[in-house]
């Protein structure tokens, strides 16, 4: 396999970063890029063993600066992209949909133009150095709404982004798919259930109830728990990125699902059970959940059908949700280790 430079856009996130340690360790010869603007979201700590790596370079640039972007593309050579940068959060697009379209749309659109201006002569006309060059899409499953008790989305699914940050998405997919038929540009896009894991934002439900649940806190639960998310382990999703990345058929759309349907509720139930048979307390941990006033405009199901990725690759998560979310839950408890956040430890 080729030497590749790699531009990771948002490795310094959750998912970014441990992509980025998976990639390295798996790919002697690939150098990684990595273009991230260090929002609140990021964390240099994710990657702060690399950074004497000669096959890890960082640069802070906000991929809204079309000119800076740019000129890492040049000056590194880029040769591929594998676009993780976003804004992600929810309630914060609800707050500011403004940032959501700004970073990712136009964010998207000024990495899109300037691999095109890197890797091809014109339209349908890559430079010979670039001929192999793959510009690969992170989206999510939100761009196709919600669903109801039964249902599937599959790569057929129209969309219907019910948030500004799902319809920001949207808008980046479609840029991307705009790219392949309109210059031919090498392009896959992937489209993921909701992720899980090691360095995931403390914002996130799953860190959130860990993090309340610690620190006896009211571990607060939208509406009345019943929202259905499939949740996919961060590890199984960076296999299956590898997969796409390299073997994915040029212009095409992949959806990356864990199969683990989960309420909301039952999620901070597995974890409660987890923390009493763990770090037992007089009383048990299921004690702190607290339904508070549902998110505007909250989507009530998401499910993936990753048929098409099963057949094509043969990939299925390695994790099952219960050993995923053991290894989540001991990761945050190591973190949070001497700190304020654990009532019982430090």
């Amino acid at each position: 396999m080729s030497a590749k430079t790699i531009l990771v856009t948002g490795g310094l996130g959750f998912i970014g970063s441990n992509f980025i340690h998976y990639i390295l360790a798996k790919y002697p010869h690939y150098k990684i890029v990595n273009m991230d603007s260090k929002t609140y979201a990021s964390d240099p700590d994710n990657l702060r063993a690399l950074e004497m790596n000669p096959r890890y370079t960082f640069y802070q640039i906000d991929i809204r600066d079309a000119g800076a972007v740019r000129k890492v593309f040049h000056h590194e050579q880029i040769t591929d992209v594998i676009h993780f940068a976003a804004e992600s959060h929810v309630d914060n697009s609800i707050k500011n949909p403004g940032v959501f379209a700004e970073t990712n749309v136009i964010g998207t659109l000024n990495l899109l133009e300037a691999a095109r201006g890197l890797w091809q002569i014109g339209p349908y006309e890559p430079k010979e150095p670039f001929k192999k060059s793959r510009f690969h899409h992170i989206s999510t499953d939100e761009v196709y709404g919600t669903l109801g008790d039964n249902g599937f989305f599959t790569e057929e699914t129209p969309y219907a982004p019910n948030s500004p940050y799902s319809a920001s998405k949207a808008g980046s997919d479609l840029l991307v798919r705009s790219f392949y038929h309109t210059y031919g540009l090498n392009v896959v896009t992937t489209n993921c259930s909701n992720n899980y894991g090691p360095m995931q934002h403390d914002e996130k439900l799953i860190p959130t109830i860990i993090r309340k649940a610690l620190a006896n806190e009211e571990i607060p639960i939208y509406g009345n728990g019943q929202n259905v998310r499939d949740w996919l382990y961060v590890g199984d999703h960076c296999v299956a990125i590898d997969k796409v990345f390299h073997t994915g058929n040029e212009g095409e759309t992949y959806l990356i699902g864990g199969n683990n349907e989960k309420t909301n509720i039952e999620i901070a139930g597995h974890i409660c059970e987890y923390l009493d048979e763990h770090l037992p307390k007089g009383e048990s941990y299921k004690n702190q959940i607290r339904f508070v006033k549902d998110r505007h405009g909250h989507d009530f199901r998401y499910a993936i059908d990753a048929t098409k990725l099963q057949e094509e690759f043969q990939f299925f998560p390695a994790e099952t949700f219960e050993s995923g979310l053991e290894k989540t839950i001991e990761w945050y408890i190591e973190k949070y280790k001497g700190a304020d956040v654990l009532w019982k430890m430090g």
